[in-house]
């Protein structure tokens, strides 16, 4: 008789702890005020933050290429400048090697 009293008196709180416990969990996984509305919440705002990561990969690499291509075509008219400049000195620079016609028919009679 003793031993039915004692199991039914351990039984007891154990079964009132499980009850608390249940009710615990189901409030911690309710959608919208427990765990689980938190973790629908960051998952969506994982996904958000994954597109525009996204966006901002495809922006940066579109600015990249065009700015390669800027850079380039500065290149390209750096060195045409250059190479013009180069030949503006050099017309400059060269002494006419052709006489006038006046000065080659003295020379001629002379």
């Amino acid at each position: 008789m003793l031993l039915p009293m004692i199991s039914i008196a351990t039984a007891l709180p154990l079964a009132i702890y499980c009850f608390m416990l249940s009710r615990r969990l189901r409030r911690l996984n309710d959608l919208e005020t427990g765990l689980g509305g938190a973790i629908a919440v960051m998952t969506s705002e994982i996904s958000r933050l994954d597109q525009a990561i996204r966006r901002a990969r495809a922006e940066a690499e579109s600015a990249t290429g065009e700015l390669a291509r800027t850079i380039e075509a500065s290149r390209n008219e750096k060195a045409y400048w250059a190479l013009q400049s180069e030949l503006a000195q050099a017309a400059v620079l060269r002494p006419r090697r052709l006489r006038p016609r006046a000065a080659v028919l003295e020379n001629a009679d002379g």
